[in-house]
């Protein structure tokens, strides 16, 4: 017979084990730290220049920062710092290498969410994520998976529940009813309405003296933060349950976006969500405050499948909140909710596969161009970062054959470049701040 103290015991045994392994991929600190980039990476994948050019302008400029030289004089390596005030105070052909951001404009949100498992939705989360950074862009993840694996990637550990998005939701309760008991006492009729009940569980952690930043928390990354998730955060779907039952009148789904409400519109320039296999209450606060839905999906038919059925219940989630349309704050989102933009991504894509690529034929016939036109493919270099919970960005090209790591890096390239054209474009129809 097995009880929870038995489950209890083995979770702590694999915790030691995970706490070797990370000593083992990260840094003897057990602090994953960010690599430096070659100055061939910085000219043409990066700023996509000509090395010569590059040279030439450091050459013209010794004020500019010349990174680190290696030993041997070949090559010089950047810090992502150095290469963010290159990027400020760089023009070629008189144009800028700054990213596109529209003034006056708050940060993009972008979900990647699907309930399979294995749909690669941490690994499109983080890969983009570096991506929009190397791009020069402010980047903020939210990790709503009590998995984690983003937030491990990220390099996160000792994660502290009230300070994942269980937190998050667990604060907003607490303005919530604040604000409408003090609605109920200051009611037209003159009576005084019944007054809603905080659980004292959310009483007693006093988050409500708790800042918006407290939440966010810095990576290796230093245009990166993330607000974390942990195992322990998988209670928010059975306490949002018990919540809701003693406040029916709570906006759950809404608790999330009025979170990023309180964020300098300035402040980031994406925010990517990285959400849990499962429809639920953390998922739909993702999908709510998203501006855009990205689906990703494996190239198999249970996989298509499953997507299929996610956007199904997915629809008639959505289709429940628009209820509440009018009956409670939903913060700068409004119901029916509505995306400026919505893709489908196949992952783990092997051309040469032919049941793959039927499949990808299937997924454009149904989806039409909401399929994206480029997949992301397996590599080997792809499974080796997954294995070291980074992404192709962070692996160093010197620790395997340059055409195996160019190859990956082209895949999500691509895949991101497809991305920021459809961000970019998705910021144009986004309202300005006011």
């Amino acid at each position: 017979m097995f009880t929870h103290a038995d489950l209890a015991q083995l979770q702590a045994q694999s915790l030691k084990m995970q706490g070797f392994i990370r000593q083992q991929t990260f840094s003897p600190q057990n602090e994953k730290s960010l690599r430096r980039f070659s100055s061939w990476e910085v000219a043409e994948l990066i700023f996509e220049v000509n090395q010569s050019t590059m040279r030439g302008r450091l050459a013209a400029d010794p004020t500019l920062p010349q990174g680190t030289v290696e030993e041997d004089g070949r090559q010089r390596w950047y810090s992502l710092e150095e290469i963010n005030e290159l990027r400020r105070r760089l023009k070629v052909n008189r144009k800028s290498l700054m990213p596109k951001r529209p003034a006056g404009k708050r940060a993009m949100r972008a979900a990647i969410a699907n309930f399979k498992g294995g749909a690669g939705k941490s690994t499109v989360a983080l890969h983009f994520a570096h991506a929009a950074a190397l791009d020069g862009y402010r980047v903020l993840c939210v990790d709503f998976d009590p998995q984690a694996t983003l937030s491990h990637s990220m390099g996160l550990t000792d994660v502290a529940e009230e300070y994942t998005v269980w937190g998050i939701m667990a604060r907003d309760l607490a303005a919530e009813t604040k604000r409408m008991n003090s609605a109920a006492q200051g009611a037209e009729s003159g009576a005084a309405l019944p007054q809603r009940r905080l659980p004292q569980s959310i009483a007693d952690m006093g988050l409500e003296g708790l800042r918006a930043a407290d939440f966010i928390k810095p990576t290796n990354w230093p245009t990166i933060d993330i607000v974390p998730s942990c195992a322990n955060a998988a209670f928010v779907e059975f306490a949002s349950a018990q919540y809701r039952h003693m406040n029916p009148e709570w906006s759950f789904f809404a608790a999330v976006s009025r979170f990023l409400d309180q964020l300098p519109a300035d402040a980031y320039d994406v925010i990517l969500f990285d959400c849990p296999p499962a429809i639920g209450y953390q998922s739909m606060n993702a999908v709510f405050a998203a501006d855009m839905l990205y689906i990703p999906s494996g190239p198999g038919y249970w996989e298509y499948d499953s997507t299929t059925s996610f956007i199904g219940q997915l629809s008639e989630a959505l289709e429940d909140l628009s209820r509440f349309q009018g009956l409670v704050p939903a913060g700068t989102m409004n119901l029916p909710k509505a995306f400026l933009d919505l893709r489908f991504l196949i992952t783990r894509f092997e051309p040469n596969n032919e049941l793959h690529r039927a499949m990808q034929s299937a997924f454009g016939k149904v989806f039409g161009d909401r399929l994206t036109e480029h997949p992301i493919e397996m590599t080997r270099a792809v499974e080796q970062s997954g294995r070291f919970l980074s992404s192709i960005y962070e692996i160093d090209y010197r620790d395997m054959t340059r055409e195996t790591w160019r190859r990956a890096r082209a895949s999500f390239d691509q895949a991101y470049a497809e991305f920021r054209t459809n961000l970019t474009d998705a910021w144009d129809k986004l309202e300005d701040e006011t």
